[in-house]
């Protein structure tokens, strides 16, 4: 059975600054994958994307012109509550934000 998964939440948790939380013992929603001083970090690691997703986020990226602004994806779904969207950022970007 691969490991990848696990080894994927080690290498997140260290970027990130927090400490991977060990499934033994943890139910669904009781604890995060990484614990973190200010973040709920639930991994998903996936063979691949869609790439819809990674389009989003590459066209979020070309529209920066400056260079100067934050690119993000919202996800919003029919007759989801606006405020129930996903946002999402680079990794790189969102480490920035909480360092």
């Amino acid at each position: 059975m691969s490991k990848n998964w696990k080894n994927v939440e080690l290498s997140l948790a260290k970027i990130l600054g927090g400490e991977r939380v060990p499934i033994t013992g943890r139910g669904r929603g009781s604890a995060p994958d990484i614990e973190h001083e200010s973040l709920s970090i639930e991994v998903k690691h996936r063979k691949s994307l869609p790439d819809w997703i990674k389009d989003a986020m590459d066209q979020a990226e070309k529209s920066n012109i400056s260079g100067k602004k934050l690119p993000i994806v919202i996800l919003h779904e029919k007759h989801m509550k606006f405020d129930n969207s996903f946002v999402m950022v680079r990794l790189k970007d969102l480490k920035n934000l909480v360092e």
